[in-house]
């Protein structure tokens, strides 16, 4: 009796242990994923988006991956500004829910729910590169990340070790680019736990200003004309008092520009020093820049160069995005792993003449994103479908097998990535607001809008979300380059993006859109309500200038 016991127990230990076994061999099945993000890496610098600049070819091993997977047109950030945004991405939430409104904002590892929830599904997650919300992303695994902005070249990392964030740090030599891919691929090689899927965000500083290339680059689109846009020189109608004040008043401080307009901060301002540029390039020459150039002429070259660094910038995400594929195909882990790529936000490249990004204006707005994975994703896919970067955590952990947390207010698309069509009740439309109200010397009054797939409304309000006009109010006063005390005029601007894709044309006050501008401002009323951004007691000063002019 006590035979047939011992064998019926061992029996069904081995079938136990077996059972663990499979267990955890559906588990390493999982894909491994990687969310790959360049900051300021903008649509326009893409071959796949058609812009003006894809007869470039800036990015043909972007393109490459793109084309194997879906490609998204209407994806959107919802405040364009670089910690606002990776707020958004980590924590699936809007500004104003997860705190961050602002550069100074920062997200505890309690509120890191992103990876806190990749955790959960069995992964292990690593972040390298720039992470520039200022707490430690002690919810990872694993970190290499650059000091609050971080250097172009031998830039710093701060790694995990036995002093206190952020005091454990590691130098390296060269760009930083290069460097973000090589402790990538050192930790996919040798660090990682290889029983388990992992979860990377592989995060680049650039294309960020001041746009510091590697030297190998510095021959780059040397002799080549860039493409400019028309708005660079003749604006049209797009904009409102608001933007150019009254009789254009606001022109010479408001929005940073690319040629003289702006005397506060404009591109050549940096531009032309030798001293600067000679950090990428120790042969640069500024003496092609003479006082006596015609205003033309010195947007003109002031624009061409502006987007060869720029570009030169983009040429080395793409060529180290490349050398990371190589290495994932070397190791079999490619076809498993699920790709993303995007940029933080979108950027201006002199459309209406501004740089930077900021603005709920297309290219400001706009962000890239595409997915490869070649098990559920078909290749040569597109969609018009409209998401946004709130969106991306929820479909990250569902491409993951789990349920995003009812806390994040974004959705998932999976369906969209493995469907290539909208499911039922999908948004129609995104909300966009951008809060810290000239700032930084690019001098952007504070707005918020909707855009759907054929109209944008924006209205900008024009004061920091701090009232400082209140005697006892407190802020940053020290911060380079902030008016937060300047109010600025409020207006609303419509723009037609079927009829007026570059936004020539505020169409606000045409009596043709009326009812089409009621009906976004209903939208748009109840949507900042569904996503906590109502101003009300919490911002009154903003709320009183809304309930002015809402019916403007």
């Amino acid at each position: 009796m006590f035979k047939k016991l011992f064998c019926f127990s061992l029996f069904m230990a081995t079938i136990i242990s077996c059972a663990e076994k499979e267990k955890i061999t559906i588990e390493t099945k999982k894909p491994n994923i990687i969310y790959i993000m360049a900051d300021d890496h903008t649509s326009q610098a893409f071959g796949i988006y058609g812009s003006r600049l894809a007869s470039l070819n800036p990015t043909p091993n972007l393109d490459k991956i793109a084309n194997e997977g879906i490609i998204f047109d209407n994806c959107f950030v919802t405040n364009s500004i670089c910690t606002p945004s990776r707020a958004t991405m980590i924590t699936g939430q809007y500004s104003q829910t997860n705190g961050v409104l602002d550069l100074e904002g920062h997200i505890p590892p309690e509120r890191q729910y992103l990876p806190q929830e990749m955790k959960k599904l069995g992964y292990e997650a690593a972040v390298v590169g720039k992470w520039h919300l200022e707490d430690e992303p002690a919810t990872f695994d694993y970190y290499a990340v650059l000091p609050g902005q971080g250097k172009y070249h031998d830039p710093e990392f701060i790694v995990q070790g036995e002093q206190e964030w952020p005091k454990n740090r590691i130098q390296t030599k060269g760009h930083s680019s290069d460097n973000i891919t090589d402790l990538t691929i050192a930790w996919l090689k040798d660090k990682r736990n290889k029983d388990k899927p992992f979860f990377l965000m592989h995060h680049y500083k650039a294309p960020h200003d001041d746009f510091e290339y590697a030297p190998r680059y510095k021959d780059y689109l040397e002799n080549t004309y860039i493409p400019e846009p028309a708005s660079l020189y003749e604006n049209g109608n797009n904009g409102s008092i608001a933007t150019r004040g009254s009789n254009d008043s606001l022109l010479r401080i408001i929005g940073s520009s690319v040629s003289k307009r702006n005397i506060v901060r404009s591109m050549g301002m940096r531009l032309w020093s030798n001293k600067y540029m000679q950090i990428s390039n120790p042969e640069f020459d500024a003496s092609s820049i003479s006082l006596d150039m015609t205003d033309k002429e010195y947007t003109h070259k002031t624009y061409q160069e502006y987007l060869k660094r720029y570009l030169r910038c983009v040429k080395g995400v793409d060529d180290n995005v490349a050398k990371l594929v190589k290495f994932l195909k070397e190791e079999g882990l490619y076809d498993n792993t699920i790709i993303v790529y995007t940029g933080d936000q979108g950027f201006m490249l002199g459309e209406h003449d501004y740089i930077d990004k900021r603005w709920m204006y297309e290219e400001s707005m706009r962000m890239p994103f595409f997915v490869r994975y070649p098990e559920k994703i078909k290749a040569g896919t597109r969609t018009d479908a409209i998401i946004n970067n709130a969106d991306f955590a929820p479909t990250l952990i569902e491409l993951a097998g789990g349920t995003a947390p009812e806390k994040m207010q974004g959705h998932s698309f999976k369906s969209i990535l493995e469907t290539g069509k909208e499911p039922k009740g999908w948004q129609q439309s995104t909300y966009y607001r951008y809060w810290m109200h000239m700032a930084h010397a690019h001098a952007n009054p504070a707005h918020f809008g909707i855009r759907t797939k054929q109209y944008k409304l924006i209205f900008f309000y024009g004061k920091y979300w701090v009232d400082t006009k209140d005697p006892n109010a407190t802020w940053n006063k020290k911060s380079w380059g902030n008016k937060f005390e300047m109010d600025t005029p409020a207006a609303w601007e419509f723009y037609d993006l079927t009829k007026d894709p570059k936004e020539m044309n505020n169409a606000y006050n045409d009596p043709a859109y009326k009812d089409i501008i009621k009906e976004l401002k209903k939208q748009l009323k109840a949507k900042r309500k569904s996503l906590n951004e109502e101003d009300g007691s919490k911002f009154p000063h903003i709320q009183k200038v809304i309930d002015e002019h809402w019916n403007d």
